[in-house]
């Protein structure tokens, strides 16, 4: 058993405390959707785009606070997190039409993206090697926690004082999080690789942006360039501005990443692409749920505030019990063995959910505690699973753009599962989506596809660490 000491605690509690807001503020819009959606006269599929709107900018954002998070410091990159998806949350509740909402959710991605990347490599990195699946693990409770504060706050809030009110909420609790990071130390890890100068050729840090944007003219020309391709290829899939070029703009976008991943990763490419997809996919079946639960509970089954914040309360206190379990799990029997068999039991519960009608809340809300407990729960181990492929010098950027371009996936599942629907009930599109899903990661993750697509394809060992792929 791994010895934790008082700073480990504290360095966890800070981070999952910033962690706790920015689930706070992420889910927001998910909340007040139909109210936002009433208000700025959207559709359906329309309103779904504003939740997509922080997904599209998460890739950037996880490119450029990871870069700084291994140039400057973990905390730098926390702190900077905070502060843009704070201000981002907060220019929501101001927003006068759907473009200001749009622009403020691009900001909001940006922090978030940046929160994950930094809090989770922070942690990691600050934690016995030992207890680094229960450190992940419990810090991502915390967006848990703040999900179901969000539900709670909600039921009183929007009746009193409407929507805009609950991005206001959104902005205060910064001040305590800024507070609480001040007297953190940065991460041991970190401040060895900084010491002994493994950070890259020539003893220079090798973070994302330097690679792509600073090394040689030619290439930082190029990858400017590709990178407005690929913001405005993403523009246009999720605003509804794409028309028939659709695959173009994908195909567009996906070159892109690989562009950006092949220049980073080198000789390692396959595992990281490979990782990228497991991600993605990882959102397609966990993200249906997340963004569009509170509209099928208010639109289809017709609850109001109150019933909706209960059924929310459920899911989000099953989700924390879940991220708990499995973080103690994955240190007993392995991390990629905890999480299949968790997604195993959790594909159990998808049909019920959506079979039941708006007559029996407690069957309901009991069958979306134990499907997020499994399903989403098991995401607090991703942070250590994707984080090991990458080794101290190199991680937060690394973690941060795969996950991040991973999280796309986020994006397309709430267009995709309101699309789907094509106006009639959500509950089939979102049963299937997340059903389907899940089974091709838990393929991916089974077969662990990173290494085997590194063996196949590239060059050098999938991972640094012996524990990252442990069975």
């Amino acid at each position: 058993m791994a010895k934790l000491t008082r700073r480990d605690g504290k360095a966890l509690f800070a981070a999952w405390l910033g962690y706790l807001m920015d689930g706070f503020d992420f889910v927001l819009i998910t909340l007040v959707l139909t109210e936002v959606a009433a208000d700025f006269g959207l559709s359906t599929v329309t309103a779904a785009t504003l939740v997509s709107a922080a997904f599209i900018s998460r890739w950037f954002g996880g490119l450029a606070l990871g870069a700084i998070g291994d140039r400057y410091g973990r905390k730098p990159a926390m702190v900077l997190s905070i502060l843009l998806y704070s201000v981002g949350s907060l220019a929501c509740g101001l927003s006068w039409g759907y473009w200001s909402m749009f622009a403020a959710r691009l900001l909001l991605g940006l922090g978030m993206a940046g929160e994950y990347t930094a809090s989770a490599t922070y942690v990691i990195e600050s934690w016995p090697a030992r207890a680094r699946n229960r450190a992940s693990a419990l810090l991502i409770s915390g967006y848990a926690v703040g999900s179901i504060i969000a539900g709670q706050v909600y039921r009183f809030v929007v009746p009193a004082w409407g929507w805009r009110a609950m991005f206001f909420l959104g902005f205060v609790p910064v001040v305590l999080a800024l507070w609480m990071r001040r007297g953190l130390r940065e991460s041991e890890d970190w401040q060895r690789a900084r010491a002994v100068g493994g950070t890259g050729r020539r003893g220079r840090t090798r973070d994302f942006v330097s690679v792509l944007y600073r090394e040689r003219a030619r290439r930082t020309a190029g990858n400017a360039a590709a990178t407005g391709v690929v913001a405005v290829s993403l523009f246009l899939l999720f605003t509804e501005r794409a028309g028939g070029f659709v695959p173009v703009l994908v195909g567009l976008t996906v070159a892109g990443f690989v562009l950006f991943a092949a220049q980073f990763a080198r000789e390692r490419t396959p595992m990281m692409l490979a990782l990228m997809a497991t991600v993605f996919c990882a959102f397609l079946y966990s993200w249906p749920i997340q963004a569009l639960l509170p509209t099928y509970l208010k639109r289809d089954l017709g609850f109001d505030a109150g019933a909706v914040s209960d059924m929310l309360f459920f899911a989000g206190f099953g989700n924390v019990l879940g991220c708990v379990l499995v973080g103690f799990l994955g240190d007993r029997f392995g991390t990629r063995r905890t999480y299949v068999v968790s997604l195993c039991v959790s594909v159990v519960f998808v049909l019920p959910v959506f079979a039941l009608d708006g007559g029996q809340p407690v069957w309901l809300g009991a069958l979306l505690f134990c499907q997020q407990m499994c399903a989403q729960g098991i995401s607090g181990l991703l942070p250590k699973l994707i984080g090991g492929y990458f080794p101290t010098a190199e991680r937060a950027a690394g973690l941060g753009f795969t996950y991040n371009v991973g999280s796309l996936g986020g994006a397309v599942a709430p267009v995709l599962g309101a699309a789907l629907a094509g106006g009639r009930s959500l509950g089939p599109s979102l049963a299937w989506l997340t059903f389907g899903l899940t089974l091709v990661v838990i393929v991916l993750i089974a077969v662990d596809a990173p290494r085997r697509l590194q063996r196949l394809l590239g060059r050098g060992a999938a991972a640094p660490e012996a524990d990252v792929t442990q069975a």
